[in-house]
């Protein structure tokens, strides 16, 4: 009996050990932080990380939290179990603190991708010819018998140019690329199909959140342009950014947002596109002058422990030419959160504001956060059933992600 009951310890302690060195491996390889702000990595007890090469242990899981990175650079730790076993290298690359301009003016954007997104499938003279393919919704065409695929027209002509063979298909899914082949059913007008529905390109209107001078780069929105039909990121190839015509505001309700309504079709172009994240939507801004931006209101970029739950402001355009500063308060600061944009909790107290809007709507997403002067972040969620309350993203992640655009 003794010996079953320490075979079972001895199984448990084992399986207790694996899920706790799993769980450090699953850490991120690379972290990039802000200069001035707290190493957030996340580990438990027995847990330190030290400088390769120095051989000088930076932190340890008892205060993980309390030590600032200053200097500016990469640099490669190691993470090690009681300082006896290194379990990984973790690379931190530190970006200098820098200023920004806090914009809030509405702006479209166009989004081309990477290849043609499948968004749909439909039977072609009751054929299904993308059966047992393996191609699904959200997978992006690439390439058709040795020629690559840009747009829609691209996989037209390539499947008309076969005759009715066979063709090669590839295309990607979450990054991995895959082959198949396929052959395309002629229809009622003699024009070969393969039954499914793509799209190449995709619009959207919000709120520009900032210019960053000494690189000419900007961020907007603070989370990602999902397909309409895949719910998924579109990956993109590249993009312009272009000025925007306010039509109407469609107030927001309770369990109903609302939206700001705009149309991109007489835009001018003043930026191009380069990337399409979870935290915004970012490159470089060619043409300040059509949104009157001057590098004299600049302010400096907020780091997350110096956010206050006290009042604060956003800054969005409502009319257009015309931005303007309302009150909001933030209520819940989540500091250690990387994961999502929702990093505060905020609330709208603006009573000018409310009459407009009702509070956070939809095109609003990216309006600027500042409070005490800095740069804190920006608009990303509305809470449904109550639409004077809703999220932000941090500033130091929509930054980390601008700069790994470069």
């Amino acid at each position: 009996m003794k010996k079953t009951i320490k075979k079972i310890i001895i199984v448990l302690f084992l399986l207790l050990i694996y899920t706790y060195v799993c769980n450090i491996t699953l850490l991120p390889s690379s972290y990039i932080m802000m200069q001035g702000e707290n190493l957030n990595i996340h580990t438990l007890l027995g847990v330190s990380l030290q400088e390769i090469g120095a051989g000088k242990t930076l932190q340890t899981a008892s205060n993980m939290n309390q030590t600032k990175v200053n200097e500016v650079g990469k640099v490669d730790f190691s993470l090690s179990l009681f300082k006896l076993f290194s379990v990984k290298d973790i690379s931190v690359n530190v970006i200098p603190k820098t200023t920004v301009v806090p914009v809030g003016a509405a702006i479209g954007m166009k989004l081309y991708t990477d290849g043609v997104l499948v968004v749909g499938m439909s039977e072609i003279e009751g054929k299904k010819p993308y059966e047992n393919t393996g191609i699904k919704e959200g997978d992006r065409i690439i390439q058709i018998n040795q020629n690559e695929i840009e747009n829609t027209g691209d996989l037209m002509q390539a499947v008309n140019s076969c005759n009715g063979s066979s063709i090669s298909i590839k295309y990607m899914r979450d990054e991995k690329t895959i082959t198949t082949s396929m052959t395309p059913v002629k229809n009622g007008e003699n024009q070969y199909k393969l039954g499914l529905w793509v799209r190449d390109a995709a619009a959207g209107v919000g709120t520009l959140t900032f210019y960053e001078p000494s690189t000419g780069m900007f961020g907007t929105l603070g989370h990602g342009i999902l397909d309409v039909d895949t719910s998924e990121l579109i990956k993109i190839e590249n993009g312009e950014l272009v000025t925007t015509n306010i039509l109407s505001i469609s107030k927001g309700e309770k369990g109903k947002p609302g939206e700001i309504r705009g149309t991109i079709e007489s835009g001018y172009t003043i930026g191009d596109i380069a990337k399409n994240t979870s935290f915004g939507v970012f490159g470089t801004l060619t043409k300040t002058s059509y949104l009157h931006i001057s590098e004299q209101n600049a302010i400096e970029v907020c780091l997350r422990e110096e956010i206050k739950l006290e009042k604060a402001q956003i800054i969005c355009e409502l009319e257009n030419g015309k931005r303007e500063y309302y009150d909001i308060e933030i209520q819940k600061v989540f500091v250690n959160n990387n994961q999502d944009n929702k990093s505060m909790l905020i609330k709208i107290t603006d009573e000018r504001l409310i009459e407009k809007t009702g509070g956070i709507i939809q095109g609003m997403s990216g309006a600027p956060i500042i409070q005490n002067g800095k740069f804190v972040g920006a608009v990303t969620h509305v809470l449904v059933n109550d639409p004077q309350m809703g999220y932000g993203v941090f500033a130091d992640i929509m930054l980390k992600q601008m700069k790994e655009v470069n």
